[in-house]
């Protein structure tokens, strides 16, 4: 399952939730079906498929209907899930695109060999992305562009960058 939103609670008396989007642009969102809810909601452990009945912007996100959800007691219980789809849904990426989970975990090093840790996450920063590189002393925020961003080579699990490691 890939993460592609989060339920931020209820919404109403009829059982809506708002929703917010992880995907970029955010309404790819709304494209993106069957929908998978993780979390408690309805006492249920692990990922649940439902049926999105209904979807809808509303402010930066959007407020949608799913079956079996009726009220806001029970939209409630949703509150916090993960929104996941099936990766065969997605997309195949771009030349020189990556998806941020496909980025997550990689070594990252300097062209002079210097190990600069993992990939802890990715932020985006509104001008560019940037990756969250941890060691064992150390967190690092390094701009996910180029030049700085010099190779990603999946298959080796390793991001190349151009970077002072003092830094």
């Amino acid at each position: 399952m890939v993460v592609v939103g989060r339920v931020e609670g209820p919404y109403g008396v009829r059982g809506w939730l708002r929703v917010r989007s992880y995907t970029d642009p955010a309404g790819k969102l709304v494209e993106y079906r069957p929908w998978h809810l993780h979390g408690d909601g309805g006492g249920y452990g692990g990922w649940r498929e439902v049926r999105v009945r209904e979807i809808r912007p509303h402010g930066e996100g959007y407020r949608c209907s799913i079956e079996g959800v009726a009220d806001r007691d029970a939209a409630a219980r949703w509150r916090g899930a993960l929104v996941g789809v099936p990766e065969t849904v997605l997309p195949p990426p771009g030349e020189d695109e990556y998806y941020w989970r496909d980025l997550i975990g990689l070594a990252v090093r300097t062209a002079a060999g210097s190990d600069l840790g993992r990939v802890e996450t990715l932020i985006a920063t509104g001008a560019n992305d940037a990756l969250v590189v941890r060691d064992r002393e150390r967190e690092r925020l390094i701009p996910f562009i180029a030049p700085v961003a010099r190779e990603v080579d999946l298959d080796r699990g390793v991001i190349l960058v151009d970077w002072d490691p003092e830094f």
